[in-house]
């Protein structure tokens, strides 16, 4: 227990150490480069700055569990901690618990995140910096839904309104009838309308059928389930979303004939990728000398570093991909993860096959 606490600390150090560096890092460049944009208000840029901190946080956090490990692993070898402990009769499996375990519990941390307003933090922070406000109106959305067409002249996501609507519904091709309202506000599931303006063509093209009909409507309620966030993150092409919203707009949007990819790829982004990190971090330990005298630490750390930063990019790239539809998901974020674990498995599986091939020879 005091073994697992000792080095549950140190994993812990480091890791705060590259995080609050890295973050600062990023979030440093990204002042340096948009400071002349930025509001006037010193409370905005405080709120803009925590908000690139966030976003910074959700990049880097994976990234900076890696290199708390080498860093870790390069303090137990340099001060021959990592011989006493293999001297004392501990395990590689029961070294290398601590580490995976505060690995593991800060990745569920970081995944519980996005179910908040922090995998939106980006995109507060441009909507500060562009228009000084969290979050701005979407203009001009059309999109189907139920067989029907919706024109949204602007969407206010955050107070749940929508201005200048028209909404055309159609039965086998035809235009069945079209209507428009100034206003209308989400509550309890539907999109209610006080006043609206409906109008119906004439059936076919009989000269004796009649015209044009209009009629009057009130307090209409459409567009069941569909949340303004929905609405505002899909049919803009947004990838911010949080957990509640993505898993909203796949269970809304899997019948409505509408291409999820990007929803479900933001959706494996966020649950699969980060766990790329447990997986290098076996690797690494695997590859880690007993002491000093066995391996060059420099190199060993420039070589963790290098690998960590190539894989990571490809990840991200791949992520990428993705998210714009060049690749499916499953391609481009799934099977690469897979790939990592089975290379991790016979990385394992060899030190096991060598003691079996010498316990034969003896």
């Amino acid at each position: 227990m005091l073994a697992f606490t000792t080095l549950s600390l140190l994993y812990l150090r480091y890791f705060s150490i590259v995080l609050i560096a890295l973050s600062s890092f990023m979030v440093g460049f990204d002042l340096m480069d948009n400071a002349s944009e930025l509001p006037n208000s010193a409370n905005l840029v405080l709120i803009y700055i925590m908000y690139k901190y966030f976003y910074a946080i959700d990049m880097m956090l994976p990234i900076s569990l890696i290199f708390a490990i080498i860093a870790s692993l390069v303090e137990l070898v340099r001060s021959n901690a990592l011989a006493a402990y293999y001297a004392l009769g501990y395990s590689k499996s029961r070294i290398m618990a601590p580490f995976l375990t505060v690995a593991g519990l800060l990745i569920v941390i970081y995944i519980a995140l996005h179910a908040t307003n922090f995998a939106r933090s980006n995109e507060f922070a441009n909507n500060l910096r562009e228009t000084s406000q969290f979050i701005r109106p979407t203009s001009n959305l059309f999109f189907t839904h139920e067989g029907s067409y919706i024109y949204f002249g602007n969407l206010y996501p955050l107070s749940k309104r929508a201005e200048d609507i028209r909404i055309f519904r159609f039965e086998e091709g035809t235009l069945k009838e079209a209507l428009s309202a100034k206003e209308a506000v989400y509550d309890n599931g539907y999109w209610n309308i006080k006043k609206a303006h409906l109008i119906r063509p004439p059936e076919g093209f009989d000269l004796k059928a009649l015209g044009i009909t209009t009629e009057a409507k009130e307090n209409l309620k459409v567009l069941r389930d569909f949340k303004p966030k929905i609405l505002d993150q899909v049919y803009e092409g947004k990838a911010n979303f949080t957990i509640g919203d993505g898993l909203d707009a796949l269970e809304l949007l899997e019948n409505q004939n509408v291409d999820v990819a990007k929803i479900t790829s933001a959706m494996y982004r966020i649950f699969i990728t980060p766990w790329f990190a447990p997986i290098l971090m076996v690797l690494f330990f695997t590859y880690a000398p007993v002491s000093a005298r066995f391996l060059n630490l420099s190199f060993f750390s420039f070589g963790a570093i290098l690998v960590t930063l190539i894989v990571w990019g490809v990840l991200f790239m791949l992520g990428e991909l993705s998210n714009n539809k060049t690749l499916i998901p499953e391609m481009g974020i799934i099977a690469p993860i897979i790939l990592l674990c089975c290379v991790m498995l016979w990385r394992l599986g060899n030190p096991l096959r060598r003691v079996r091939v010498k316990s034969r020879q003896n």
